[in-house]
């Protein structure tokens, strides 16, 4: 793991992991909605014009045209904001590419509220529930910028529906290149022994940072980073739960149905615990900076320590 020092953008990223997934297979072909320099996959635009569809601000008809060309053995990427990617083609993805388990990859940018000054309309907080809903689609929630590209560079390998988000913000690096991305297993971060967090996204930078201010406390944590939210690995946070009793989710989402939710529903089953959700509430977004929106929801380090100092004792 390297130092969180540096700060690097996830979606362009992306984009120049595109080019490369572009360079070496020529059926990797790009599907956007009006909206590739927000995406960044105006890279690969760039350099493979003939491979890049602009279908306009039709968000159904991007995810119907990819699932079209999954069938004459393209793979496609379709790419706009979360909320229109999940909200808006919310049945086309679910009829026209899971159902059949086309081989289609949906990589939404601007996901949660650290869209910012875009407002309420543009912040997804629902896009992971709407996501992890549907069969056959694997759900991914990258951290940082090397794990956006090694989650990009499983799901080209990958033979199925893959929904990937990325932040807008410009993310501190949690990962280095020897990272390697397991689609079935979370990662243990820190060891602990009073709470585990549970967390992906920007907020496993947040919730590491926390870690080091409960540890002032004399408090313990066990941060399991969870980029995949389905299939969710459930065993690594069982076994966490089995030594902690309990557990706090955080994420840049609702805490209904989406990571929080997904936990909840493992333990449930397998190992009740005392769980603590934090997230934003029966809530939409409002307009402010990122920083400002993060604070306000409660999801920077500081924040995230009060409330679980509170959970703990």
């Amino acid at each position: 793991m390297t130092e969180m020092k540096t700060y690097q953008s996830a979606r362009a990223e992306y984009g120049k992991t595109l080019v490369d997934l572009g360079r070496a297979d020529k059926n990797v072909v790009v599907i956007d909605a009006d909206l590739s320099s927000s995406t960044q996959t105006k890279l690969f635009k760039a350099e493979f014009p003939e491979r890049h569809f602009n279908v306009g601000i039709a968000e159904q008809d991007a995810m119907t045209t990819a699932a079209g060309l999954s069938t004459v053995g393209k793979i496609p990427f379709v790419s706009t904001f979360a909320v229109f990617a999940s909200g808006r083609a919310w049945e086309q993805i679910r009829n026209a590419i899971c159902y059949p388990k086309f081989n289609v990859k949906i990589v939404a940018t601007h996901g949660g509220i650290t869209v910012g000054e875009d407002g309420a309309s543009h912040q997804a907080l629902e896009d992971i529930a709407l996501m992890r809903t549907i069969p056959n689609m694997t759900v991914i929630v990258p951290a940082d910028a090397i794990q956006t590209r090694k989650a990009v560079e499983f799901a080209v390998q990958y033979k199925g529906p893959v929904y990937i988000r990325v932040s807008r913000a410009n993310l501190p690096d949690v990962f280095d290149t020897s990272y390697t991305f397991d689609v079935m297993k979370a990662i243990k971060m820190t060891e602990g022994s009073d709470v585990s967090i549970v967390t992906n996204g920007e907020t496993l930078a947040e919730s590491l940072e926390c870690a080091k201010i409960l540890k002032s406390k004399g408090i313990n944590a066990e941060v399991i980073n969870a980029p995949v939210v389905k299939p969710l690995d459930i065993e690594t946070i069982i076994k966490s739960a089995q030594k902690t009793h309990k557990v706090v989710t955080v994420e840049n989402h609702s805490i209904i149905g989406g990571l929080g939710g997904a936990v909840c529903e493992g333990l449930s089953e397998n190992y009740p615990t005392k769980i603590l959700r934090i997230g934003t509430m029966d809530e939409f977004g409002q307009s402010g900076t990122s920083e400002e929106l993060m604070d306000f929801y409660g999801l920077t380090a500081n924040k995230l320590a009060e409330k679980i100092i509170g959970f703990v004792k």
